[in-house]
């Protein structure tokens, strides 16, 4: 016994050598899970099917991806063999070891993140709220610092995860948000900037979240959403004109004629080769350069399609898509307004891609703002003359002259005490360009003040107001001036 223990020759060498065999076998097998487990999660793909079940059908992607992995790996040939032979029992390969997985790796990598957090020390935290599928309110957490561990130094945004909102006011909201960062181990001393959109509850000047927080911390500088403003004033511009509303309608009349059948979407495909149609965006005014770009750009193309529609289709839909081909897309104030929102819209798509870089810095976010002003002043200054241009060489395209439909002459009653009666009469290309392409004007000042005080007693609860009428006046009054020079 004592030479045995002296040459390691005893009976328990054969014991710890096959409990070393299984730990290692259970180690390759875990491994390869977790790597299959990382991969589906990193690609947001479905881990399971109709079934859990090892060479089956439907089996979800999981499955698939093992059963793959076994033709060419010996360790998951064994793993897959004991357990078609029942000789185990857990086998790793189910929903609930998924998840565990899955909550573990997501662990580590927060833990990661808060390590970047605490070195780094300041960050800023963006914040936004949407209801899920099971109309559930969700709050998505997304925390910014200066990550020093990178070389070169970097700004970095890190997602932290979802959390269940049941409460949406401004206590709820900020009670929420608090319990979060001290659930993070996060000093909320140590937040310099908080970011939302321009909901009330949470931009609100008094009661808001961003109020809320600031009582807490006064240097965590609240920055509202640039592109939710962006967008809210693409949608104000919008809508305050009749013409720019209907030229949209009839956008979204077109896509929504092709889109409701197969056959009929096959009857553009054939037509339109490059770009397609695409859908309104309600939520983003933005994206609507998408929606332009195809007719801009392939406007005989999808009229020829329109052509074969009303050929092919029922009479109801063919008078309709008659009226489409040649009041709308033949009418050279359409095409006019078409190239007219694909300037506008492009010049701004491309700024406010640029303002929602992760990188962007707030000298060069100005930067970019004036230099689309400065298109748009100087777009509706000399920009008419070279948008006619391009329309007609659209209308030439198109085979259709590039004329006004003239407006009916406008007489005016001759009164009994009146000398005379003068015809007035208005160019249908000058009235176009007043009533279309300059039709936002600026308001005298007495107009403007007025208004700011109608909104700041709108937005009045008791004796507290969100905003100051009077101040808002004096920036708009500077803005306004800042855009003219």
């Amino acid at each position: 016994m004592e030479i045995r223990f002296q040459n390691e020759q005893t009976i328990d060498k054969g014991v710890q050598e096959q409990i070393n065999k299984d730990r290692e076998h259970w180690k390759q097998v875990l491994l390869k899970i977790i790597y299959v487990i990382r991969t589906l999660a990193e690609n947001n793909l479905a881990f399971r099917g109709n079934n859990e079940k090892i060479y089956q059908k439907n089996n979800g992607i999981f499955l698939s991806l093992s059963q793959m992995i076994v033709k060419f790996d010996p360790v998951m040939q064994e793993h897959i063999r004991r357990i078609q032979n029942k000789e185990i029992h857990y086998h790793y390969l189910g929903h609930k070891i998924h998840n565990k997985l899955i909550l573990m790796l997501a662990s580590e990598i927060k833990k990661i993140i808060i390590e970047k957090l605490k070195e780094s020390k300041y960050f800023s935290m963006i914040l936004d709220c949407t209801p899920d599928l099971s109309h559930k309110e969700q709050m998505s957490i997304v925390l910014r610092c200066v990550d020093i561990s990178a070389s070169p130094v970097k700004v970095e945004e890190f997602f932290l995860g979802f959390l269940l909102v049941n409460d949406i006011s401004e206590k709820g909201l900020s009670d929420e948000l608090l319990n979060a960062l001290n659930n993070l181990e996060l000093d909320i001393d140590n937040m310099r900037g908080q970011g939302y959109d321009n909901g009330a509850n949470m931009r609100g000047k008094y009661k808001g979240v961003q109020n809320r927080l600031l009582q807490v911390n006064p240097r965590a500088f609240y920055t509202l959403c640039g592109c939710h403003s962006f967008n809210l004033a693409l949608c104000d511009i919008t809508t305050c004109c009749i013409k720019a509303k209907s030229f949209f309608g009839v956008l979204q009349h077109i896509y929504t004629l092709f889109s409701s059948s197969t056959k009929r979407w096959k009857i553009f495909k054939d037509n339109v080769n490059s770009l397609t149609l695409k859908h309104l965006s309600q939520t983003r005014w933005k994206s609507h350069v998408e929606s332009i770009r195809a007719i801009r750009f392939q406007a005989p193309q999808i009229r020829n399609a329109l052509f074969e529609l009303a050929r092919v289709d029922d009479p109801k839909t063919k008078s309709e898509v008659e009226c489409l081909a040649t009041y709308e897309i033949e009418n050279f104030e359409f095409l006019l307004g078409m190239v007219i929102w694909y300037e506008v819209l492009n010049n701004v798509n491309r700024v406010s891609k640029h303002l929602q870089t992760e990188d962007i810095r707030i000298d060069v976010a100005i930067g970019h703002l004036k230099g689309l002003i400065s298109f748009l002043k100087s777009y509706r200054e000399t920009g008419f003359e070279s948008t006619l241009i391009n329309a007609k060489e659209i209308a030439s395209e198109l085979d259709i002259e590039p004329i006004f439909r003239e407006k009916r002459v406008i007489r005016r009653k001759k009164q009994f005490d009146e000398i005379s009666c003068e015809e007035m009469t208005e160019r249908a290309e000058e009235s176009f360009r007043v009533n279309y392409f300059l039709y936002l004007k600026s308001i005298d000042d007495a107009t403007l003040k007025c208004r700011c005080i109608n909104l700041e007693n709108y937005l009045k609860h008791t004796t507290v107001s969100d905003i100051d009428g009077m101040k808002l006046f004096f920036e708009l009054k500077v803005l306004r001036e800042a855009m003219s020079t």
